[in-house]
């Protein structure tokens, strides 16, 4: 496979470069932010090697690669001879823009439901490999907790486990700072500077000052909010370490102060009263106002969230099972991962990937049931390839838009089943203790919290997978899908 032509192929044919105002990547998709989407040859676009296909949504115009993403990525930046940053839409200085760089356009207009779902995608989607993997690494310690518990031996206990135990909980303990990253990447401001505020709300002694509730604490007079809560019979502490939202806040208002303070500031001073004058201004502004806004909305976030859950578990397992996948289709589904996380840092643990999980097994069902059905050499190694990346390590997209979408009937069966297996796992209350994108290496994250929530869970990715398989099997090929021709 020609990379290299592959990326030229691709660029030709959304517009070339000169019709790119930006370009980042997520698992599977290339998401190109044009100047004019009518430019696109959709069709030409996909018949190019190694594309699954094309789809519009968010303002944005995804080609879906694939495993290969990060290959075309890589060869598509190196085509068009700029640096990372600068295909993610963020030169160096305004006066190093050329005619090369592709960076947003302050005259291009997106309606609000674009840019919001871009910027969630912008700053979630980096993070998602470092929670998949501590989710692998959490259920690989349930799964051996459980097996020695049998043998009498508590692991707990051992060095391994502590150590393992912490990787697994770094990225959602210290989260303020790395979402600090990616938001300040998002929103176009100094990323060092956002993850010194987001390290200072995690700080220990910061912490701590939070966590006594009982003596007042200010920053420059001004008094820094702290307060308690009930969940259920539990009582949350006021606390940053683990929080989404409240980070998100600070950068977004920081990318604006920043802006205003380069205004201003003479360049020579820049390096270093900009930084400076950040740190200043939006500490005390964040303790004091937007932290606390950012936690009030989180809970609010949560109670809405929590009290549709506890209308009807049941339906809401079979609406989230079921159209999940839909989502992916549009790629909205980057916009729920707020949901989780922030279900993550106030309940300690979340049910949205669960009911996910539902989707992902029933889209990995119905691509095995078409490569058993099918005799057609390249639909079967498609089908089969995506059905084990779906099962294995729940990344959709090839099973999809490589063979479910295309053939129609298989993706109706993944959504019905997919609903069914969702409603099985709300009938159970399941959840997980870690945020995890859901295949068989991550099964045990299911299983931190009880083996009847667990077996429910095996029960409904069970229903959804086997489901959609027979379904698809027998009723979702024609026969010119089925026979070589």
């Amino acid at each position: 496979m020609d990379y290299n032509q592959i990326a030229k192929d691709i660029l030709q044919n959304v517009g070339g470069q000169e019709n790119i105002d930006n370009l980042t990547h997520c698992f599977t998709r290339l998401r190109f932010v044009l100047k004019d989407e009518s430019k696109v040859n959709k069709e030409v676009l996909e018949r190019i090697e190694g594309v699954i296909s094309v789809v519009f949504a968010g303002g944005q115009c995804q080609v879906v690669c694939g495993a290969k993403v990060t290959k075309i990525y890589e060869a598509v930046a190196s085509v068009m001879g700029l640096a990372e940053e600068e295909v993610a839409g963020q030169p160096k200085k305004e006066e190093e823009k050329t005619s090369k760089s592709i960076v947003q356009q302050e005259g291009q207009k997106q309606s609000p439901l674009n840019v919001v779902l871009q910027k969630v995608t912008e700053m979630f989607t980096p993070l998602i490999p470092a929670i998949a993997a501590s989710g692998l690494i959490k259920g690989f310690l349930t799964a051996a907790q459980l097996l020695m518990k049998q043998r009498g031996v508590d692991i707990t206990t051992s060095d391994t486990y502590t150590i393992l135990y912490s990787a697994s909980q770094v990225i959602f303990y210290f989260l303020p700072i790395f979402l600090a990253m990616t938001c300040a990447k998002a929103f176009k401001c100094n990323q060092i500077i956002s993850m010194a505020i987001g390290a200072t709300l995690v700080y220990p002694a910061i912490d701590a000052l939070m966590q006594n509730t009982e003596v007042a604490s200010t920053i420059f007079g001004l008094p820094i909010m702290k307060g308690e809560w009930q969940i259920g019979e539990a009582t949350k502490i006021f606390s940053y370490t683990e929080s989404v939202i409240p980070i998100i806040l600070a950068v977004i208002v920081m990318s604006y102060l920043e802006k205003g303070l380069k205004k201003i500031i003479p360049e020579v001073l820049q390096i270093i009263l900009v930084p400076g004058l950040e740190l200043v201004i939006m500490l005390p502004l964040t303790l004091v106002v937007l932290g606390p806004i950012g936690i009030y909305v989180g809970n609010g976030i949560q109670f809405v969230y929590d009290g549709l859950m506890g209308f009807s578990t049941i339906l809401g397992g079979a609406l989230i099972g079921g159209l999940w996948c839909v989502c992916v289709i549009f790629g909205a589904h980057r916009a729920l991962l707020p949901i989780g996380l922030n279900d993550v840092a106030v309940n300690g643990h979340q049910n949205l990937l669960a009911f996910a999980g539902a989707a992902n097994f029933s889209q990995g069902g119905a691509a095995f049931g078409i490569m058993l059905r099918t005799k057609k050499k390249a639909l079967k190694q498609v089908a089969a390839s995506a059905g084990i990346a779906a099962t294995l390590v729940g990344v959709t997209e090839p099973a999809i838009y490589g063979c479910n979408l295309r053939l129609k009937k298989p993706m109706i069966f993944a959504v019905i089943c997919g609903a069914i297996g969702g409603a099985i796992m709300g009938a159970g209350n399941v959840y997980g203790d870690a945020f995890a994108n859901n295949g068989v290496l991550t099964i045990f994250t299911y299983a931190a919290f009880g083996m009847t929530k667990f077996f429910f869970y095996l029960a409904g990715i069970a229903v959804a997978f086997f489901g959609s398989a027979i379904l698809t099997y027998f009723f979702g090929l024609k026969e010119e899908d089925i026979v070589e021709e």
